[in-house]
């Protein structure tokens, strides 16, 4: 089924390009060699430090997470990008982009597709640095284009710094759907939803009771000096205090650090995870210790079965893990 739909994804692919060089054969197709550029384009944001707002209590700390592993998480969420640049015009890159988001939801243990999958496909260009020609061409193709231009006016027309752009606006209409079917979510159901990565970029999932972020990268870390220390020191079952994550473009989140695997031989993110949920009131600021390690204790519960052979399986639950298999499948 995967070969399948894959090849019907490469047809779709030498369609586009057989177009273009109707349209246009001095164009410069590329036709072998070229990876997708999720793995050629390098993550620019430099790492840094932010100071944590500690909310529960005073300083942070490490806080064993007492109890049971508990199951119950009802569903999971994640999406996937995918890009290939077809051809180039005068320099600048055509960039085809896959993006999609799934919710699978768990019953009778075991994982089915709840709403229909988002799976979006367009065309990504630098329409402000091409001809006016040839951008008439690219709006006469059977397929969306985007312009993914440079805000800044005196943005390099470097093509692998146009092409990083375009990927860059490939991950914004990915970040889209994933919200899209997050709120959608909220709309209709009060059982968790675990979403791969942050919940703060939509007011209405970072508000929700219902909506669990779990962030596996950390190339911004929200702990400085002995804060810095006391996450890096966590053991397997152990969780950091709860801080506030404020940023000006995205909706203030409660979060605190969960170690999910034994670090020991490892660098000091391994089986480390960033959780978030919406931030407690004042009258409830209190309640915020207990239920940090209720959610703790539901995250543990998907560290098993191991999502192998996945690499990043230490951070990895096996939900996730089978979204990704799932839109793997049909894009």
């Amino acid at each position: 089924m995967t070969v399948v739909l894959r090849a019907a994804m490469n047809q779709g692919l030498l369609a586009l390009q057989r177009q273009l060089r109707a349209l246009a054969p001095e164009i410069a197709l590329i036709t072998e060699g070229e990876q997708a550029l999720e793995r050629a384009t390098p993550d620019t944001r430099p790492p840094r430090l932010v100071s944590a707002d500690v909310i529960e209590e005073s300083a942070m700390r490490a806080r064993r997470v007492f109890g049971d592993p508990v199951v119950a998480f009802a569903a999971f969420l994640d999406g996937t990008q995918t890009s290939h640049v077809i051809a180039y015009v005068d320099g600048v890159p055509l960039v085809h982009g896959t993006v999609a988001a799934v919710v699978r939801l768990r019953r009778n243990r075991r994982l089915t597709t709840w709403q229909p999958p988002i799976v979006r496909r367009k065309l990504y260009a630098c329409l402000g640095m091409l001809m006016p020609e040839h951008r008439d061409m690219l709006q006469s193709l059977d397929i969306d284009v985007v312009d993914a231009t440079p805000m800044s006016g005196d943005a390099a027309p470097h093509p692998f710094a146009l092409r990083d752009t375009a990927v860059h606006r490939i991950q914004e209409d990915r970040e889209t759907a994933e919200r899209e079917l997050a709120e959608l979510w909220c709309q209709h159901e009060q059982e968790p939803l675990f979403i791969d990565g942050n919940i703060s970029g939509s007011e209405k999932v970072a508000v929700a009771a219902c909506t669990v972020g779990v962030v596996k990268s950390h190339r911004t870390l929200y702990a400085d000096g002995d804060a810095l220390r006391t996450v890096f020191g966590l053991r397997r079952g152990e969780r950091s205090s709860v801080f506030r994550v404020t940023s000006p473009k995205r909706v203030p989140v409660a979060s605190w650090y969960l170690r999910a695997r034994d670090p020991v031989g490892h660098d000091p993110m391994w089986g480390l995870m960033r959780v978030e949920i919406a931030p407690p009131s004042p009258i409830d600021r209190d309640s915020i210790g207990p239920r940090a390690d209720q959610i703790s204790r539901w995250i543990l519960a998907e560290a098993s079965p191991l999502a192998m052979p996945d690499a990043r399986w230490d951070k990895m639950v096996y939900g996730i893990r089978d979204c990704e298999e799932f839109l793997r499948a049909v894009t």
